[in-house]
């Protein structure tokens, strides 16, 4: 999720200063394929965290930090929900109809309208940038618990990438 999410922004961000060619209508193209797949892959997530029911840290939940992250989490995912969504009210009114991947046409969810068209551009633009905000402050937090907390949170953010021993009893427990 976090490649396509940083792609889609990076994708986003390139597309608007193309002038009007072929490329741009298949940057464009995309840019909204892979934001209907960040959407669809979000509801998935959501559906696996609520029915498999797991804790895999040993916080204290009442702990001002942990009720921070929390909120953090929670408001990643309304914005991982909410970017996506903005983005196809405002291309169903610029009435352009996505077809995603070229194959399935997905719903206009407005009729084409120049006023929704300015409004959803204007709330897709700073949703994106509240979650490149949040997106950044998310990477700063699992750097400090590597580096300065040294616990295991990363290691199992990030696949790949190898478990140390704990220096510490304290340390999450995978």
């Amino acid at each position: 999720m976090a490649v396509l999410v940083a792609g889609a922004w990076f994708v986003g961000d390139w597309m608007t200063d193309l002038s009007f060619s072929p490329l741009k209508l298949k940057v464009y193209s995309w840019h909204k394929w892979t934001g209907i797949l960040v959407f669809a892959l979000l509801i998935v997530r959501v559906g696996v965290r609520i029915a498999v029911r797991f804790n895999p840290r040993t916080e204290m939940p009442s702990h001002p930090v942990n009720r921070l992250a929390r909120g953090t989490h929670l408001l990643l995912y309304l914005l991982l929900a909410l970017v996506p969504l903005s983005g196809w009210l405002y291309s169903s009114a610029a009435g352009f109809t996505t077809v995603w991947f070229g194959i399935w046409p997905i719903p206009d969810l407005v009729p084409k309208d120049a006023q929704l068209k300015d409004l959803f551009r204007s709330v897709h633009d700073a949703l994106t940038s509240v979650l490149a905000a949040l997106v950044v402050l998310h990477l700063l937090a699992a750097l400090k618990h590597h580096f300065i907390d040294r616990d295991r949170i990363l290691v199992r953010m990030v696949p790949g990438l190898k478990p140390r021993k704990p220096s510490d009893p304290s340390d999450f427990v995978d």
